[in-house]
């Protein structure tokens, strides 16, 4: 399994309509939707498809057709997805209609050749398990930990500050965490 190691966007244009993907990480797609369709009022559709694991690593994937005929755009964007054996992430496809109908088998060859076109724009990189640790940290350490963190490519989801310690919550790949001190 492949996944990205950040965000492209890349225009398809098929018949006079312009398709722009969005392939993003999946920590980014909540509510990127909706965030698209306020920066593009004008667009038709804003199309979406996306997979990523589950807590018991068992893939799990989503689309939408957003007012597309049923199955001519989340589906074959999904499929892209899927052939590239990507996850953990998802890909957003804003249209603008042309003026020229592309039929049903016309559209998802477009939606599927913008996905393919914003990945040969991609760096993909082998998928790696991502997992959330917890330590605790004297306040003197702060400075060496955080350091330590960005360092390894661990983001810190939350810290508690207690009248000893520091609580952290960390989040990165395993391999990374495991050569963590604390």
């Amino acid at each position: 399994m492949k996944t990205i190691v950040s965000e492209v966007l890349c225009t398809t244009e098929v018949k006079r309509s312009k398709f722009l993907a969005y392939l993003v990480p999946i920590e980014k797609t909540k509510g990127f939707q909706e965030q698209l369709k306020k920066e593009h009022p004008k667009a038709n559709h804003v199309v979406y498809a996306m997979r990523w694991l589950n807590g018991f690593e068992q893939i799990v994937e989503s689309s939408s057709d957003d007012g597309e005929p049923k199955g001519s755009a989340g589906v074959p964007a999904l499929n892209v997805l899927r052939g590239e054996e990507l996850i953990a992430c998802g890909v957003f496809i804003v249209r603008y209609f042309g003026g020229i109908k592309l039929g049903t088998g016309g559209m998802a060859r477009a939606y599927a050749l913008s996905v393919k076109n914003s990945l040969a724009e991609a760096t993909l990189v082998a998928y790696k398990k991502k997992i959330e640790y917890t330590f605790s940290s004297t306040y003197s350490e702060i400075e060496q930990v955080l350091y330590r963190l960005k360092k390894e490519n661990i983001g810190v989801e939350h810290r508690e500050f207690g009248l000893e310690d520091v609580q952290w919550v960390v989040r990165g790949e395993e391999e990374a965490i495991k050569k963590l001190p604390w």
